[in-house]
């Protein structure tokens, strides 16, 4: 499994930015230490910090904010403990709260420090060419720390930025070849690529270093599920909870797995122990969602109605306005009713004003998604104004902002509209942009045929049939388009 920092393809990549950030450029120089220093007065925070980043590294998620959090009550001022909290919590408040600190402490240490905490800030801020520029200085200050270029990479993977990532994954395993963190995550890049050969040989490698660890076994079952081999998943996911039944993401992977095999009463079994046993609210509540998509894989969407209406609720009583606004918009996606999507996706947008707390990019990227929705929705519904509306707000946050996540809602909204113009051409150049969406490959065939491009509608149809992610998108387009008889 790999968690990443908030989570997708870029027309100008954000990955080409490696300006120095203002406020530290005249800092930018290789050091002569090869790991960030940690500035602290306490012998156990220090090691409570340091143990907290190596949990992080093996995935175990929440006993690493444990570790931090015990680190900060040792010592307050240890800046880059409360920048991880901040990074990795699901409280939006403690995530606020943690940010805040985080930053008030920044100008009393190091460079490379106030670095750190200058990359994970700014992003949650939505400044985010400042935040890569952040996180680039601290690259080049400290090119030999191999858990720096892991940690950037693993951000980068989490915005689909996969070539960069690559590239610092095998930095990182230049500089020791045996790291399984780098391992994993490089694993995960090549089963991205659909070079699975190559994927399931790194993660051979990755189990052999951690043989008694559930994550190389976890991380198996996701790959191996990905080319499409279930039940080869379903057993190393069991592996995985056989080291460590606490490691509730494999329980997930259980209920995920059954649910694209099309067992979705199995699933729900699976996911009800998920849910049970998750470390904090906003797993519980994610969870829960996986599990409510089961009904709308298996068409029954008045008890997929229930479910997300309940999760939306549960979510307002417990501060998550995110997973509020997730349940809604999930909703809107599957309605039949272009106007009850419409009202479903007004009350995604007003959970995301409910709470202060919530980052200002979990908020733009969640409306991004909700105005690509809409924008979808209104013109299947001919209302051209309100369509016309919602792209014209995505462009304008598109245009400040090289988040991915709104650069692609963009680009799928875009080439969206176009196609039901029957604008193809033009339709394709945005719809190319965002082509792991499923919603986005099924028109991309549609484009290529009208256009005769026979050997790119064959490469996007086996890219399509071969998707399984337990995804809203995956559940509405896929098993369908697997019922049809191949295009060529």
């Amino acid at each position: 499994m790999r968690r990443y920092f908030s989570a997708k393809v870029l027309a100008v990549s954000v990955l080409s930015l490696c300006f120095a950030s203002p406020v530290l450029a005249h800092h930018i120089q290789k050091s002569k230490n090869t790991y960030l220093p940690v500035t602290t007065s306490s012998a156990k925070a220090r090691s409570l910090y340091e143990k907290g980043m190596v949990d992080y590294e093996n995935l175990y998620l929440e006993r690493c904010n444990d570790e931090w959090r015990a680190a900060v009550k040792e010592d307050p001022n240890l800046g880059v403990a409360w920048a991880w909290i901040a990074f990795n919590s699901g409280n939006p408040e403690e995530i606020s709260e943690a940010r805040a600190k985080a930053l008030a402490i920044a100008p009393k240490l190091t460079p490379g420090e106030q670095l750190m905490i200058a990359w994970i800030s700014k992003i949650q801020e939505g400044r985010f060419i400042e935040g890569i520029a952040a996180m680039n200085d601290m690259l080049e200050m400290y090119p030999r720390d191999k858990h720096l270029l892991y940690l950037a990479a693993n951000w980068l993977m989490g915005e689909n930025g996969n070539d960069q990532a690559q590239r610092f994954l095998e930095k990182a395993l230049a500089i020791d070849k045996s790291f399984p963190a780098a391992l994993n995550d490089l694993a995960y890049v090549h089963a991205r690529e659909r070079n699975f050969q190559k994927a399931l040989a790194e993660m051979d490698r990755y189990v052999a270093l951690l043989p008694k660890e559930p994550n190389p076994q976890d991380s198996y079952g996701e790959l191996l599920r990905m080319a499409g081999n279930f039940e080869g998943s379903l057993k190393h996911y069991r592996m995985a909870l056989k080291i460590d039944p606490d490691f509730v993401t494999s329980q997930l992977g259980l209920g995920d797995t059954y649910a694209l095999m099309g067992n979705e009463e199995q699933a729900r079994v699976e996911y009800d122990k998920a849910i049970r046993y998750a470390h904090n609210e906003a797993d519980r509540l994610s969870y829960s969602m996986q599990r409510a998509m089961t009904w709308v894989r298996e068409g029954k969407f008045a008890r997929a109605d229930a479910d997300f209406l309940e999760i939306a609720q549960n979510s307002h009583a417990k501060a998550q306005g995110l997973q509020e606004a997730q349940a809604y918009r999930h909703m809107a996606e599957y309605q039949a009713d272009e106007q009850v999507a419409l009202r479903d996706l007004t009350l995604a947008e007003q959970a995301l004003h409910h709470q202060a707390a919530i980052s200002a990019s979990d908020r733009d990227e969640e409306m991004s998604r909700i105005l690509r929705t809409r924008a979808v929705r209104a013109t299947h519904l001919g209302n051209q104004t309100l369509a016309e509306q919602s792209l014209h707000q995505l462009e304008e946050m598109a245009s400040a902002s090289r988040n991915i996540v709104i650069q692609s809602s963009y680009q799928g909204a875009a080439g969206t509209l176009l196609m039901e113009q029957k604008k193809y051409d033009e339709a394709i150049s945005h719809l190319e942009e965002d082509q792991d969406n499923p919603f986005t490959m099924e028109l991309l065939l549609q484009a290529y045929y009208q256009t005769n491009q026979s050997d790119k509608l064959h490469e996007m149809e086996v890219k399509l049939r071969g998707t399984n992610v337990a995804t809203m998108e995956q559940a509405l387009v896929v098993p369908g388009v697997r019922a049809t008889r191949p295009t060529i």
